[in-house]
């Protein structure tokens, strides 16, 4: 993969570690590398720089990924962008395809994705550089009659070959005129194997090429020899099945058929998406079951002390009964029956918080008060923190602004954050919660910091990795801190490490959506 020295790329992220590693990376690679905090400085080493290749972070305080790559698009058209975007946030990245972007990579960045997508930028740049030099070297010493000709040309060959869609056209007798890079990639074939020698069926498994033309004869989708948006399967040259969905028109000429052409858009890297959104609420919710589990025998004993304490009342109050004392001693008889009330209360309120915080439900963004959302993970998780002899001291800021949020996801990552608290403890010691509002920042913040033995410099770099983990086998499987990670970036915030040392570690929850 090491490419050629004169490849520069400008790489642009918020997260000081994001920007270090990749830039690593990228160097190790041969490529000439600079870095920028954010999307304003980033432009300006673009226009010093002059790199052939921009990378991009799209949420971005100030100046966002979107931003950068429109003003990049209009001020250096030849470079070529390509976007990060935090893991399921596929609205963004679809837009950021519509502005021309040549990729987008996921984040934590996986250095076989970050390799793939720069080898499709480089095939673009080279691509279009090719296409530049070769009209440069046909205009020269030509009539204006034929320039403008060319110019024509051109602009329909560019729509053609940089389009991300693939295009081909047939002819009369139905074998392939025309095959975009698109298409070539998207099958596995050149333009020299098809053009002439192929045609759409062979393109097609079954009676799916039988389906289309009964399409355009019916006009079912968008009027008669047209096709607008039809999901149908093509295959690739070494018989691989690919989901696509195309439009189409029958061409004419002076009234005549003379052709077919063909708009497709390949599905595949859509239904991925799908299926990575689909397994993160699979791993959301049993991250979940993973932490209700740890929460179960905590409950128990919570349960089970307002439960003796109702039976010996209801007992007394039976011994009064039975010795036909309730009149004279109606008071005290009144205060068992008030006492049991108030402990049948508590093992309600336990039981309705265990099974909200248990059920499997939509993800529903709205106002969320965070002294509720603190309060309630606490009388969840409160009487764990008990049996393991850990003082919890919470503290929350008065006139903390409501945030925009999933409640139950949030309360997710507030509960693995505590239980992490507590995994972190040798034996007792104190933990503390706080809740506060920074104002100039416009951020709410919550804080959970323990007094353990802190992280190790080796191991803090990979904490927020799917699956890594520094506790013992059996003591969980590393997807807390991924799980949260990812929960706050869907939701527009952030997760960091304030502090980590022998005296313990704080982490903190950034929240940016306010109501």
């Amino acid at each position: 993969m090491v490419p050629q020295t004169e490849w520069k790329i400008v790489l642009i992220d918020d997260e000081p570690g994001i920007r270090k590693v990749t830039a690593i990376v990228l160097e190790d690679w041969g490529y000439q590398v600079e870095t920028a905090e954010n999307g304003e400085a980033g432009l300006k080493a673009c226009a010093a720089f002059l790199p052939q290749i921009v990378i991009t972070d799209i949420k971005m305080p100030g100046m966002d990924g979107l931003c950068v790559l429109e003003t990049i698009g209009n001020d250096h058209p030849d470079m070529v962008v390509i976007v990060m975007t935090a893991f399921g946030d596929v609205d963004t990245a679809i837009r950021a395809l519509q502005l021309d972007a040549s990729d987008f990579i996921t984040k934590p960045v996986n250095d076989q994705a970050l390799g793939l997508a720069l080898d499709r930028a480089k095939k673009r740049y080279t691509s279009a550089k090719k296409i530049r030099e070769y009209t440069s070297r046909l205009e020269t010493g030509w009539s204006s009659a034929t320039e403008t000709l060319m110019k024509k040309y051109r602009f329909q060959e560019q729509i053609i070959n940089r389009s991300m869609n693939g295009i081909i056209a047939c002819g009369m007798d139905d074998f392939i005129r025309i095959i975009n890079p698109a298409a070539q990639e998207m099958f596995g074939v050149t333009a020299e194997q098809v053009m002439g020698k192929k045609t759409l069926k062979d393109l097609m498994p079954g009676d799916e090429y039988e389906r289309i033309l009964d399409a355009l004869k019916s006009g079912r989708y968008g009027g008669k020899d047209r096709i607008n948006m039809m999901e149908v399967v093509m295959q690739s040259s070494l018989g691989q099945q690919i989901p696509v969905r195309v439009s189409a028109s029958v061409m004419f000429d002076a009234g005549d058929d003379n052709g077919l052409l063909f708009c497709v858009r390949d599905l595949r890297e859509m239904r991925r998406m799908e299926r990575v959104m689909a397994d993160q609420e699979k791993t959301l919710h049993q991250d979940k079951i993973m932490s209700l589990g740890k929460l179960a025998a905590s409950v128990v004993h919570e349960i089970n002390n307002p439960l003796s304490g109702i039976l010996n009342y209801l007992k007394l109050m039976a011994k009064l009964l039975d010795k036909g004392q309730i009149v004279e001693k109606q008071d005290k008889f009144s205060s068992f029956l008030d006492i049991a009330i108030s402990e049948i209360s508590r093992c309600s309120d336990i039981l309705s918080n265990l099974l909200t915080f248990s059920r499997k439900s939509p993800i529903s963004y709205g106002p969320v008060q965070v002294k509720d959302l603190v309060e309630r993970c606490v009388k969840i998780s409160g009487h764990k923190f008990e049996l393991q002899n850990i003082e919890l001291h919470v503290d929350i800021e008065d006139r903390i602004p409501d945030i925009l949020a999933d409640v139950n996801q949030i309360q997710q990552c507030l509960i693995n954050l505590m239980f992490n608290a507590m995994d972190a403890m040798d034996g007792p010691g104190p933990v503390w919660l706080f809740a506060g509002f920074d104002p100039g920042k416009q951020q709410v913040f919550i804080q959970v910091k323990d007094s353990g033995k802190g992280i190790s410099q080796k191991d803090l770099p990979h904490i927020f990795e799917p699956f890594f983990t520094t506790k013992d086998e059996g003591h969980g499987v590393g997807l807390g801190l991924s799980t949260v990670y990812g929960i706050m970036r869907s939701h527009g915030g952030d997760i960091r490490v304030a502090d980590t040392s022998e005296k313990g570690t704080c982490f903190v929850l950034e929240f940016n959506k306010l109501v």
